[in-house]
């Protein structure tokens, strides 16, 4: 069979978050002489990654690899009080570029542990963010039912779940549920955890199975919201793949392709689907499309001492210079 349709994802790639992320790193290589050291990947994509490191900037997975008094930037997954107490220690000039939606997490973790929650968390053992939160206060980390099942709580009375912002909409529903029949006095946090982005890009990819035939999610295969697309398509009864770019489609993915769904994880940039784009048309795609969706109109501020001339942070800027 050959390709002859190619629908793309609406809405698909950066987030707010990521945009934020990119721009405090690129006004940071503009403020500073290099190298500026980012704590982390500043996002979970290879080319966006390996583009700034050939700018000059240095990623590093412990702060003591930062030289005292250097630049550093804390990614957008977030960090613990313990990296910003060692980054402290250092004397770093630390700029911040925590997601907004992942602070709010953090802020939460400490308002119900001063209030003497139970607080258990739903995300993924390892991941940056979830390390970040946990260092906030005492929590137990579920990520899957036989979790909640073996889950040791010290107050079922007074117990409360908070969730990594990227997670599957529908599994963190699941292990919800499981949560609250094991503990009935379960409370929910304020908002929603789990982010507009990651809950609109996985909505768009539930719509875009019923039209195709295989999804390509763009993606790097340690970006959790693309592997979570990838899982929503499969369970959606459609074959998908997280790609970094065109070059890691396998042809065979495609001999039983007449219709393609494209997507982006929240950390791809949109240059990567028309380089996707092209290499489907180059196979005989005639038809391109886009799904009718919203806009996304979410914007967050960046740092005061990125944006402000006569901050401390450009002051030094101009000494150094």
């Amino acid at each position: 069979m050959a390709i002859r349709r190619v629908v793309l994802a609406k809405p698909r790639g950066f987030c707010a978050g990521v945009v934020r992320a990119i721009d405090i790193v690129e006004r940071a290589l503009a403020l500073f002489p290099p190298p500026i050291y980012v704590f982390h990947e500043i996002v979970h994509n290879h080319h966006i990654v390996e583009r700034l490191r050939q700018r000059g900037v240095v990623f590093v997975d412990r702060i003591a690899e930062v030289p005292e008094g250097a630049t550093c930037i804390f990614s957008a997954h977030g960090v613990s009080p313990r990296v910003r107490a060692e980054a402290a220690e250092r004397k770093l000039r630390v700029i911040d570029a925590t997601c907004p939606l992942v602070t709010k997490v953090h802020l939460e973790a400490v308002r119900f542990a001063r209030e003497g929650y139970t607080i258990v968390l739903i995300g993924h053992s390892g991941h940056e963010e979830v390390e970040g939160t946990m260092g906030e206060a005492p929590m137990h980390l579920v990520s899957s039912l036989a979790d909640v099942e073996r889950l040791p709580v010290e107050n079922p009375e007074r117990i409360v779940y908070l969730t990594q912002t990227t997670l599957s909409v529908d599994d963190t529903a699941h292990i919800v549920e499981a949560l609250r029949r094991r503990f009935p006095h379960l409370e929910a946090p304020p908002k929603e955890d789990i982010c507009y982005a990651t809950q609109n890009r996985q909505n768009a990819v539930k719509t875009l199975a019923r039209e195709v035939d295989l999804i390509l999610v763009i993606g790097s295969q340690n970006s959790s919201n693309s592997q979570r697309l990838r899982e929503v398509a499969q369970a959606a009864g459609v074959p998908a793949y997280v790609i970094n770019d065109e070059t890691e489609i396998k042809r065979e993915w495609l001999d039983a392709a007449t219709t393609v769904g494209v997507t982006a994880g929240a950390s791809a940039p949109e240059e990567l689907v028309a380089r996707v784009i092209a290499y489907l048309r180059a196979l005989g795609a005639e038809t391109i499309e886009e799904m009718p969706a919203e806009e996304e109109n979410v914007h967050f501020a960046l740092p005061p001492e990125i944006v402000r001339p006569e901050s401390p942070l450009a002051e030094n800027a101009r000494v150094l210079t």
